[in-house]
């Protein structure tokens, strides 16, 4: 049950990127499978990134998920 999850979320994250950036699909493939696996490292990456100086994030960082569970 938990592969078929794992799989399911590595194949949409794979179909979007290749869609928004034009990839072929054994490269999107890459790109969604090193998001998945360094989901951590990637949610923070994407807070530091968007998150504002002049004030605070209103969602904590740890909080976060790349999906729902």
């Amino acid at each position: 049950m938990y592969n078929n999850i794992q799989l399911s979320k590595l194949m949409l994250l794979s179909w979007e990127i290749q869609r928004k950036r034009k990839l072929k699909r054994t490269k999107a493939l890459l790109a969604a499978w090193a998001i998945l696996q360094n989901e951590e490292i990637t949610i923070y990456y994407l807070t530091r990134k968007f998150s504002h100086t002049h004030y605070p994030n209103k969602i904590q960082s740890q909080n976060l998920t790349l999906f729902n569970r």
